[in-house]
């Protein structure tokens, strides 16, 4: 879903929401604790450099750690024997405010969807339109215009 406001990208933020059902299509990195917990510590706007305590997470699949944006970390499950890691809003997805992508945004993640999962144009604009914040505000003719060709997508994510 895409809710909120980034102050990066002027639109929406893509939120993962782990009790919305379905599936999402995502990029793992093999890190460190205290890799995530510095990246973790970024996207929070907080000062890097201490360890997040994953111990929640990992044992009930959900930690919030305050109120804002990317602040309550989400286990989605394993890959390899490695749990799978990502940081979400605290607030379900009915009471987000929901928030168009800015067009910037659109193209960096279809950049990743096209390399981590090799889906074309289409695929990719069929998905992301269908994504609540973006549902209202975004066509995917729209989007494929947007994001190019397949080709163009892979050049925009090198």
């Amino acid at each position: 879903m895409f809710a909120l406001e980034s102050h990066a990208w002027t639109g929406g933020l893509g939120l993962y929401a782990p009790d919305a059902g379905g599936w999402t299509p995502a990029r793992a990195y093999l890190m460190s604790a205290a890799q995530f917990s510095d990246v973790a510590a970024q996207e929070m706007y907080r000062e890097t450099g201490s360890d997040l305590d994953l111990g929640r997470v990992l044992a009930e699949g959900r930690a919030t750690f305050g109120p804002g944006r990317y602040e309550t970390l989400a286990c989605a499950g394993n890959l390899h024997e490695h749990p799978v890691l990502t940081f979400t809003c605290a607030k379900p997805p009915r009471a987000a405010e929901l928030n168009g992508p800015a067009p910037d945004y659109l193209r960096h993640l279809a950049s990743g969807l096209a390399e981590a999962h090799g889906w074309d144009a289409r695929r990719i604009a069929a998905h992301l339109a269908r994504r609540p914040g973006a549902a209202d505000r975004w066509r995917a003719a729209d989007i494929a215009d947007l994001i190019g060709s397949p080709a163009a997508v892979a050049r925009n994510h090198a």
